[in-house]
């Protein structure tokens, strides 16, 4: 095992209690399997609703998914939370929000019944839902990023629109994306990337996982500190099988069984 020196980053895990569609708590111990690979410790948080919480002091920041009545939950305490998260991005900090969370992590998601829910305006972006009698994405997708083709699987039934000048996370060579029409997926900002891909995510994405981490590792110890490279024939193994079958269209049959489901 490559020897970290002692070092040590903290993660804060926001609503891991409420927002963990499709398992997406798995991208947080894709992190910390990374990282103790390396000998690196990482201090996991759980960041619930009325927690105390400076992002300041944390190294990374993730939230996951979850439907409209879970975004509901959490919102008015996010919003809350909004200035010092916004503060804390624009400074660096290393940050993945999925789907519901990167929804709220914009500027406001309408939903169906034309409810606003306020976002914190990290990405530059507004999602709306076109209604229930609206067909959902659902299936898998591909993506061509800064950090290669990303694979993942969205469900949602919100349309994001990114305002002029926000950069996507990527761009969609398989399944819907933000909106099906544009050819846009996700949000960055600085080290904050935003998506609708579950999977979860990072364990099938080593790169995005590990820019992650080597960001937070420079942040933190300073430029000549780097991720010791790690075998990663099985998350490869993963990436490729999943691309595989989102090429050839698998996730047609699946979007017709699932639809309708999990609404957020």
């Amino acid at each position: 095992m490559p020897d970290g020196d002692g070092m040590r980053l903290r993660l804060a895990h926001l609503y891991a209690d409420v927002m963990n569609v499709y398992g997406d708590r798995g991208n947080a111990i894709a992190l910390r399997y990374r990282c103790e690979a390396r000998g690196i410790a990482l201090d996991v948080d759980g960041i619930g609703i009325g927690d105390t919480f400076d992002p300041g002091e944390y190294d990374l920041l993730i939230i996951g998914g979850g439907e409209d009545r879970e975004q509901r939950r959490i919102a008015d305490d996010l919003v809350g939370r909004g200035p010092a998260i916004r503060s804390a991005i624009e400074d660096g900090l290393p940050t993945l929000a999925v789907c519901g969370g990167f929804q709220l992590f914009g500027e406001r998601y309408v939903d169906a019944d034309g409810g606003v829910l306020p976002g914190i305006g990290v990405f530059g972006m507004e999602t709306r839902h076109p209604g229930e009698g609206e067909e959902r994405a659902i299936g898998n997708v591909l993506l061509q990023t800064g950090y290669g083709e990303v694979v993942g699987f969205e469900n949602h039934g919100g349309r994001t629109w990114l305002d002029d000048g926000q950069e996507p996370f990527g761009t969609v060579i398989a399944g819907r994306g933000n909106n099906g029409k544009d050819g846009s997926e996700g949000a960055r900002v600085a080290n904050a990337i935003g998506t609708y891909l579950h999977g979860s995510l990072l364990p099938k994405n080593p790169a995005v996982a590990d820019f992650l981490l080597g960001t937070a590792l420079a942040r933190r110890y300073g430029e000549g500190a780097r991720l010791e490279p790690l075998d990663g024939a099985l998350e490869e193994s993963a990436r490729a099988a999943a691309s595989t079958i989102t090429r050839r269209g698998d996730g047609e049959g699946l979007r017709r069984r699932l639809r309708g489901l999990l609404r957020r």
